[in-house]
């Protein structure tokens, strides 16, 4: 049988000791031998063993001792002892200890009385008690705290014993006594937590007649005033002005624990602006003054329920946020500007701009090693600023761009993101940014950054100038033609022996050379030229990044090059009138185009062209050399539509996203009915009555109104027995994040009495159960509810079974009901969630665990299927509508998912219809644990043949 335990100690099972060395060891006299007797003696009892032949030893041999040592391990082995028989009646040799403990009580030594005061506070039994009560009761007027506050404790928990109030009838009065005389912070804290939890109404008179001294009070004691108000108002919320008076002078205690949970406290019990705003004070001083970074984190996630519940206010303190920048912490500086992003209003935009501009300024001269991390971060920030609020994007657009060339290529490719979608956004800066871009587009170093900013270039250089700048710009970056070159003399055996000097000598030639504005350029040799391998040929000293990128073997890059060159030939067609310059550009655009394609088919590189990349050059060349209006219709104009499109589409989604944010919190009354006009005004301060008035406003909203959809509620009803059986059992199953609760009604439908009745349960996968079962007897047709808490570690299906055992008069053997088992279903756990797409593909990269579940179903629409998986996982579509749009027989979709626990869970859907009209292909899962990835396959396995 399961007890409750009141001590745990570490216990190594390597050596276990023996019951006859410890018995030596504490009949002898060395006095360091015996504690160590006593330490083994109560780690073994603590795991399981009983000892009784060590009871009379330590009773004769350590009872007498006066080590304070021994006396402390005495009172934990006699905490842990079983001291009452089967029945339940206490042992009659307890009545040894008793003598002992009162002697205790009465000992000089203050240390030993307050042991055996705190040792009292955890025994259970009231014919041990009962003779030690008047020492108990001596110890409150003792002279040292450290007794008094002890021997409080020790009358509380008596007076909460089942006999308790026969034992001690007039404890609250004693205690209310000890209450106005007691000087000791500690002994008030304990005295007025005995009063809070055994006799509320003078704990709370007490408060109220001390109300003007709350402030002066220690911390230990302002705490349990705090969780006082909170239990008062929770039953009686009419009362709750004057308490809210008592938070609000607490807001000035000197404690950071008191304030921080009056500020908790506050926000709990009122919506009164005053309040509210007074809680958000709080923890933005909180979030300035305190240096450890996880009481940040814990104040930011406060001010982040406060944004969703009073966001007005919240506004206000946004520049008092964002001051949490200041902490190296990258956490706490995504989760600031998280916050922040979200109480941006056209009147603190341009502040917010100003300081995320400065911190961007900052990353630049710092030398700390997460900078180029938390500058992608301000980029992202800013970005949403601008897409927001257009207006200013013009400040900081420029400033940005000097990042394009950024080391930490992730920020880089941020600011690129940004500029294309600003240039679309805001026409007035197109002239402005293309400038910049040219200015800047030899410090660009990653190739994704500079595919994105070609095609810019390629987009928005319109007029005769930007043009010619945009091809100028292009040649000057991919260097002198041809990108290698052959010596005639070359032949195969002496390209093999000379090939190692050639690449030595190259790789010195190429060493880059750092300019006075930081910038890079490469150095060429003279006697590069005479060798008789094939060789790389550098550009001039200026010649830089796409020849260097290209050299490498990037010939995607290649082919974004080509693509940019042909679209500014073909507006160069359009806006310059001269036949000559534009055949001469078209001819350098063609010569670009077939170089790119000899050093890809050339020997010098590790590994040749790829054939898109080849085709889409070849596609350029013919393009140049015989143009028709419709393909110059899609090359100019087609492109930027798409663009516009995917813009719109994104802009559209933000928008429904934040109008379901809108839909969740409740319809408002019209704001400008003052419901003050209509209140009784007398004896009330502004601050209770603007309570009363939110209270008025939650309940005509119906935000007091707890109605579960009942409908819902039986669809969690499980039926665990057959009707037929004995005992019927049904559970209603309550899935809340990290618990679940199982409610369970058992019926007894037999004529007999059920005893010793017991519901053993068990579970499978990372489900814990919380408590022991107890035993209950059950009358003949009559039901009893049993409550079971499971803990929940991870995102993982877990199964609960178990059984029914119970006795009847009749039969002597116990009976044995076995239930049906509870799924727990991993639905409960997930909810859909957003990411970006590169994000996506960084997580389907670096997770380990994949499950491949084969598409079998009866859905024939490629749409509808991908609808209903959508349904069945409870996860979220991060592929456009636009891109599953129209008919082709084929779909791709990405799907994604987070769980309670922070776990992400990603679905790739790929299906194909087949000539029979049938559907095929595969939904594979990715995740960072393995559970995730077998329980989602599991539920799209079960629920993908359709209709169901």
């Amino acid at each position: 049988m399961e007890k409750s335990c009141t001590l745990l100690i570490h216990f190594d099972k390597g050596t276990p000791a023996i019951a006859n060395e410890i018995k030596e060891a504490l009949e002898g006299n060395d006095v360091p031998a015996k504690i160590d007797a006593m330490k083994k003696a109560i780690m073994l009892l603590l795991n399981g063993e009983t000892l009784p032949q060590l009871f009379i030893t330590i009773v004769r041999y350590v009872l007498p001792s006066e080590d304070h040592t021994v006396q402390k391990l005495l009172l934990l082995y006699l905490e842990i002892i079983e001291k009452t028989d089967t029945k339940g009646r206490v042992l009659p040799e307890m009545i040894l200890i008793c003598q002992n403990l009162r002697n205790n009580l009465q000992h000089p030594n203050e240390y030993i009385r307050g042991v055996t005061l705190r040792f009292l506070c955890r025994l259970n039994e009231t014919e041990i008690i009962e003779p030690l009560i008047p020492s108990v009761l001596q110890n409150l007027e003792h002279r040292h705290p450290f007794i008094r506050r002890n021997a409080i404790l020790a009358v509380m928990s008596i007076y909460k014993l089942p006999q308790g109030e026969q034992l001690l009838v007039d404890a609250p009065e004693m205690i209310e006594k000890v209450l106005s005389t007691e000087q000791d912070a500690s002994a008030k804290r304990n005295a007025f937590l005995m009063l809070f939890t055994c006799a509320q109404d003078r704990a709370v008179n007490y408060l109220l007649t001390h109300v003007d001294r709350v402030s002066e009070w220690g911390e230990l004691l302002q705490m349990v005033v705090l969780e006082l108000i909170r239990k008062v108002c929770r039953t009686n919320r009419a009362e709750k002005g004057k308490y809210i008076k008592i938070i609000i002078s607490l807001l000035n205690a000197p404690s950071t624990a008191v304030i921080y949970e009056c500020a908790g406290t506050l926000v709990s019990l009122s919506s009164a602006p005053t309040a509210i705003r007074a809680a958000a004070n709080t923890y933005c001083q909180l979030l300035l003054s305190q240096s450890d970074n996880n009481v940040k984190l814990i104040v930011l996630d406060r001010l982040n329920e406060l944004k969703s519940s009073h966001r007005d206010i919240m506004v206000d303190l946004i520049m008092d946020v964002l001051r949490a920048l200041s902490s190296p912490n990258l956490d706490i500086r995504r989760k600031t500007l998280d916050i922040v992003l979200e109480l941006i209003t056209p009147r603190n935009i341009n502040e917010v701009v100003l300081m995320l501009k400065k911190e961007v300024m900052k990353t630049q001269s710092g030398e700390l090693e997460k900078n180029g991390e938390y500058r992608q971060m301000l980029i992202q920030a800013i970005h949403s600023c601008a897409i927001k609020f257009p207006e200013v994007a013009s400040t900081v657009v420029h400033l940005l761009m000097d990042f394009l060339g950024d080391s930490n290529v992730a920020s880089a490719i941020d600011v690129v993101v940004f500029v294309r979608e600003i240039i679309e956004t805001n026409p007035k800066l197109r002239v402005s940014i293309i400038t910049r871009l040219l200015d800047t587009f030899y410090q660009i170093r990653a190739a994704r950054v500079c595919s994105c900013a070609l095609w810019i270039i390629g987009e928005y250089c319109l007029s005769l100038s930007e043009v010619e700048s945009g091809m100028a710009t292009i040649k000057q970056c991919l260097g002198e033609l041809p990108f290698y070159s052959v010596s005639e003399e070359g032949e195969a055996t002496d390209a093999s022996k000379k090939t190692p000097q050639a690449n030595s000598i190259t790789v010195s030639s190429r060493r880059p050379a750092v300019l006075a504005d930081g910038t890079y350029a490469t150095q060429s040799a003279a006697s590069e030229t005479a060798f008789s391998a094939p060789t790389v040929v550098q550009g001039s000293l200026a010649s830089g990044n796409l020849r260097s990128l290209l050299l490498t073997g990037d010939f995607f890059l290649g082919a974004v090059v080509a693509c940019t060159l042909t679209k500014l030939v073909l507006r160069l067609q359009e806006v310059q009138p001269s036949k000559v310059e534009v055949n001469k550009a078209t001819t350098q655009a063609l010569l670009i185009f077939v170089s790119m394609l000899q050093l890809g088919q050339s020997p010098v590189l590790p590994h040749p062209i790829d054939n898109d990349s080849n085709d889409r050059i070849v596609l350029c060349i013919r393009l140049l050399c015989d143009t028709g209006d419709g393909i110059r219709k899609i090359w100019l104009q087609s492109c930027r539509q798409s663009f516009v499109k995917m813009l719109s589409e994104k802009q559209l989604r933000e928008t429904e996203e934040l109008k379901a944010k809108a839909q969740v919190s409740h319809a408002q009354p019209d704001d400008l009915i003052d419901f003050y006009h209509l209140k009784s005004r007398k004896g009330m301060s502004q601050l209770e009555l603007e309570d009363e008035v939110q209270d008025d406003l939650k309940r005509a909203t119906g935000e007091f109104v707890n109605d579960n959809d009942d409908a819902n509620k039986l669809n969690r009803i499980l039926q665990l027995t057959g009707f037929s059986d004995p005992v019927y059992a049904e559970a209603y199953v309550t899935v809340h994040h990290y618990d679940i609760v199982l409610d369970i009604t058992v019926i007894n439908r037999t004529k007999e009495t059920l005893q010793n009745l017991c519901l053993e349960l068990a579970t499978m996968g990372d489900l814990k159960l919380v408590e022991r079962p107890q035993n209950y007897t059950l009358a003949p047709e009559s039901s009893k509810q049993i409550k079971a808490n499971i803990k929940v570690s991870s995102t993982e299906t877990g199964v609960i079974f178990g059984n029914i055992v119970y006795e009847t008069s009749n039969v002597l053997e116990r009976t044995v009901v076995v239930l049906n088992d509870i799924h727990i279903d991993i639905m409960d756990y997930i909810s859909p969630a957003v990411c970006t797409d590169a994000a996506f593909r960084t997580m389907w990269a670096e997770f380990e665990w994949e499950n491949k579940v084969a598409v079998n179903t009866v859905i024939q629409d490629e749409k509808e299927f991908l609808n209903h998986i959508i349904k069945s996982t409870n996860m979220k579509c991060l592929t456009p509508v636009s891109a599953l749009d129209d008919e082709c027989g084929f779909l791709a979709a990405n799907l994604y998912a987070k769980s309670v626990f922070g776990e992400d869970a990603l679905v790739n859907l790929s299906v194909e219809k087949q000539a029979d009209g049938k559907l095929s292909g595969y939904i594979r899962i990715r995740s960072k644990t393995q559970g995730i990835a077998l329980s989602l396959g599991d539920k799209i396995t079960l629920k993908q043949k359709g209709g169901g």
